[in-house]
């Protein structure tokens, strides 16, 4: 199970917090993700990382209602257009483009993906692979408070939903 919160940050501020926490820099990633139409709790994307040059196809659930519990699987593919072309021949519609600069860290078994998304501004995701929910949540809300972060500083809305809104905000 993949847990994970998402706090609204300041970017620079918190990358040297996670510095100072000792975590391992990962790299950095440029994203562009395309998630398909699908009623919630799932969620279909194909992430392309263009820096890398690497396509994944992943599907997701929701296993909660504070978008913190992932259910998630996910496999390398050679062509994202193709993919592209695959999913709508099978009647799956294109719905949003979330394009971020990603930076990862790891501290242990916490990854840090701290991310500029293009339109939204800067974001940290904290996330544990675990099967232990509660024991998943209790660690990242210990590393949580050494960055300073509390529960006013979350993002419980998913990227797709705060683009679709700022879209929404933006056509009135």
């Amino acid at each position: 199970m993949e847990v994970e919160v998402k706090f609204k940050v300041d970017f620079n501020e918190i990358e040297g917090k996670i510095k100072a926490l000792g975590a391992t820099f990962i790299g950095e990633e440029v994203q562009e993700d395309l998630y398909f139409d699908l009623p919630l709790p799932d969620l279909l994307r194909i992430r392309h990382i263009v820096n890398l040059n690497k396509v994944i196809l992943g599907y997701k659930e929701i296993k909660d209602e504070k978008n913190e519990e992932f259910d998630e699987i996910e496999v390398g593919v050679e062509d994202f257009n193709k993919m592209k072309e695959i999913l709508e021949r099978l009647g799956f519609k294109e719905d949003v483009w979330v394009k971020k600069y990603r930076r990862v860290y790891k501290l242990g078994n916490i990854t840090f993906e701290l991310n500029t998304v293009e339109g939204l501004g800067d974001f940290l995701d904290i996330e544990v692979i675990s099967d232990n929910v509660n024991e998943a949540k209790e660690r990242i809300w210990e590393v949580a408070g050494k960055l300073g972060l509390k529960e006013k500083d979350i993002e419980s809305r998913l990227y797709q939903e705060l683009i679709k809104e700022r879209e929404k905000t933006t056509l009135q």
